[in-house]
């Protein structure tokens, strides 16, 4: 700036011209003498420093270091400038793309929670009234009279036989889950004919006894066979198909060494508890309405048992789900847990109301048989499957795969799992619907049952005639329910199998068995007799 001031003041004197004294001149010139002077040494300095140029060569510099940019604003080193606003870019109207929410696996909610609580409830009231009943079972004992003597035969006539049914029916449950996993093809035949043969064999023994109890007991036995040798007529064509489903199904589980040990849990907890179970019974018989109790007793068993047979279904379902969705190997124990805490609630509720469905299913499917031409029947079966049709939206055993994986309530989790079988097609929820898993699992606890009434019936005729038929339906109940819990985890992998292929079909875990299934479905060279849901015909 000093450089500057001496030009512009000596245009202004040529301005003035003569004006201008000449005294005011030298001294300006002196002035200016200095001025150029001052600018000198300062200009040395920042040279010294190595920051500027001489000036003849630095705007030279200036114009070398251009900011990229922006060229129109000069980059000086040292110099701390505002930034120049960039030319405003034109908008893209382009809209953005919304991203895909991935559902989250680690789901900390408590699914279904007033039923959770229901169940909490009722377990603490079962408790309750086993221990009551089991002291006044001993009570009874400890006083003298009618009631001791009552209490002392059922002690040594009622209760071995009960007992020998336990461990028979848990020995059956451990024998048919090392089977069904190592011979899968084979027990699927076995189950189906065996189930006929057990339970005509029970009937017929049962009716062997002439006596009025039994003989009403082994009718049904008998009439249970004959409808368990229909179905398994009708249902040869898909036994191929659900054999190679239950050998693919059941590859991922030799993954998994403790896979099967949250089953053994829920049968050995079952085990303890249906033996304290028969106690109360016994102590039943020492209080008030004895016929009333036993049948809450027996109510609260069937839920009890049918949860934890949820549980190992929850448990095993998360283990496979996960690795068939994320390629995971889960640790099964804190599977466990979850399905013991998060998941016990939707555990609670699907244990409630799908065997109910199932139960729907069978009336359903028979109606349609049956209907005919009669009026009644048909709206006695068109009104049954519009109900089933509705209820199978809202609940159904393929609902448990969802809740293991993503944390889903029931209702939730059984519409979900069903829309995705629609999303695939409609030879996709044929497959579904007519797969007869369910239906196997189901056979092999009455198989199961049979066996225990065989046994119990024949030694309880031996020794005690009067308690034939009660020790009978009796063991027939605890043989099916242990066998229930055992087959928790076939039953789960072949429905993994089933809900992650329609998830995503893609996966490399699975081969072309469903594919080219559908493809056959599709050209019309197989026929699926799926669970009908509408009715047949309308009235004329």
């Amino acid at each position: 700036m000093g450089a500057l001031e001496p030009v512009e003041e000596r245009e202004n004197s040529e301005k003035d011209g003569e004006e201008r004294a000449e005294e005011e001149k030298e001294k300006r010139e002196d002035e200016e003498h200095k001025d150029l002077e001052k600018g000198e040494e300062g200009f040395e300095e920042q040279v010294g420093r190595g920051t500027p140029q001489p000036q003849g060569d630095f705007h030279v510099s200036m114009l070398q270091r251009l900011n990229p940019s922006n060229p129109l604003r000069v980059a000086i080193p040292g110099v701390t400038r505002a930034t120049t606003p960039s030319p405003a870019q034109p908008r893209s109207t382009s809209t953005p793309t919304p991203q895909q929410t991935i559902t989250t696996l680690n789901s900390t909610a408590y699914t279904n929670r007033i039923s959770l609580f229901l169940f909490l409830l009722h377990a603490v009231l079962a408790v309750g009234l086993v221990c009551f009943l089991i002291f006044k079972g001993i009570q009874g004992l400890l006083e003298p009279g009618q009631v001791q003597r009552k209490e002392r035969k059922l002690l040594k006539y009622f209760l071995p036989q009960v007992e020998a049914a336990s461990l028979l029916s848990i020995t059956l449950a451990f024998a048919w889950q090392k089977a069904v996993r190592t011979w899968p093809k084979f027990m699927i035949h076995f189950i189906l004919w065996s189930t006929f043969l057990m339970s005509l064999s029970a009937g017929i023994l049962l009716i062997c006894f002439q006596m009025p109890s039994t003989d009403g007991v082994g009718v049904c036995f008998i009439l249970f066979a004959i409808g368990n040798g229909l179905y398994a007529c009708w249902v040869t064509h898909r036994i191929k198909f659900c054999s190679k489903i239950f050998i693919k199904s059941l590859e991922p589980a030799s993954k998994f060494p403790d896979l099967n040990q949250p089953t053994y849990w829920m049968l050995g907890v079952g085990f303890m508890w249906m033996s304290l179970w028969i106690l109360a019974v016994m102590g039943a018989s020492n209080f008030h309405f004895p016929p009333l109790i036993i049948i809450v007793l027996v109510l609260s068993l069937a839920w009890t048992a049918e949860v934890m047979r949820n549980v190992a279904n929850l448990t095993v379902s998360r283990v496979i789900a996960l690795y068939y969705l994320r390629g995971m190997q889960c640790n099964t124990k804190f599977c466990f847990q979850r399905a013991l805490s998060r998941n016990l609630g939707s555990a609670c509720l699907g244990s409630t109301f799908v065997p109910a469905i199932e139960a729907l299913r069978i009336v359903a499917r028979g109606l349609n048989l049956l209907e005919g031409e009669d009026e009644f029947m048909f709206s006695c079966a068109h009104c049954c499957l519009h109900i089933m049709e509705s209820i199978f939206r809202y609940g159904n055993g393929w609902a448990y795969v969802q809740i293991a994986a993503y944390g889903k309530g029931f209702v939730k989790a059984s519409q979900d799992t069903w829309e995705l079988f629609e999303k695939r097609g409609k030879e996709m929820e044929a497959i579904v619907d007519s797969d007869i898993t369910s239906a196997i699992c189901f056979l092999a606890g009455v198989c199961s049952g049979s066996m225990c009434t065989i046994v119990v019936a024949a030694w309880t005729f031996s020794v005690h005639e009067g308690f034939t038929a009660t020790l009978s339906l009796l063991a027939f109940f605890v043989g099916y329910l242990m066998a229930r819990i055992a087959m928790a985890l076939p039953h789960a992998c072949v429905s993994c199998y089933y809900v992650c292929y329609a998830e995503n079909p893609d996966n490399r875990l699975f081969d072309k068995t469903i594919p080219d299934r559908l493809n056959l479905i599709k050209s019309g060279r197989d026929v699926v007799v799926p669970t009908p849901r509408v009715p047949r015909h309308l009235p004329a």
